[in-house]
């Protein structure tokens, strides 16, 4: 077996307990474009910068082609609420706004979830809704989750990412702008 697959299996072990106790029997998710663009085998997922202990949190979510199994910085759950949450970093995604707003193309962070800071309550910021197109929109908002229209590699030449923000959902392309909630498997 290799040190990869060894890994991966290690961190799924980690991840399902925090699952189980948090999020009571919500499956793990990747959150995957429907649209495969430039990566037909795997396509792009939702992803925090980084690996194991440098995750980066602090800077935007972004899209990167997917992982095939669970790790901290791609594996989702989606609760009735209408959090996407990490649940290995318990972190919610979450729109950049100002006075509860968000304007179309405004970045995606990962905060708390339903945090209440000092000129940043999350709440109203966190909920998304899974519409019968496949876009995620922000609930009370016009706008959509969505990756840019190029794409650009990592630090492997092997993979790619693409910005992730917030868009005009009436306007952006399905292409761009429609998921797929693709279980993991435990």
């Amino acid at each position: 077996m290799s040190k990869k697959l060894k890994f991966s299996i290690l961190l799924l072990f980690c991840l399902v307990p925090f699952v189980t106790i948090h999020a009571g029997i919500q499956d793990l998710i990747h959150v995957r474009l429907k649209d495969r663009l430039d990566r037909p085998d795997d396509g792009y997922c939702f992803d925090i910068l980084g690996t194991g202990n440098t995750l980066r949190m602090d800077l935007p979510l972004f899209a990167h082609n997917c992982k095939p199994f669970a790790t901290p910085d791609s594996a989702i759950i989606y609760t009735p609420k209408g959090q996407l949450i990490f649940p290995a970093v318990n972190v919610c995604v979450t729109a950049f706004g100002v006075n509860n707003t968000a304007l179309p193309g405004t970045s995606v962070l990962l905060r708390p979830c339903d945090e209440r800071a000092a000129f940043y309550e999350t709440p109203d910021l966190q909920k998304f809704d899974y519409t019968e197109n496949g876009q995620l929109k922000l609930r009370g908002f016009k706008l959509c989750l969505t990756v840019g229209g190029e794409s650009s590699s990592t630090y492997s030449p092997n993979d790619r990412w693409r910005v992730l923000s917030l868009e005009t959902c009436a306007t952006t392309p399905l292409r761009y702008s429609s998921w797929e909630m693709i279980t993991l498997k435990k």
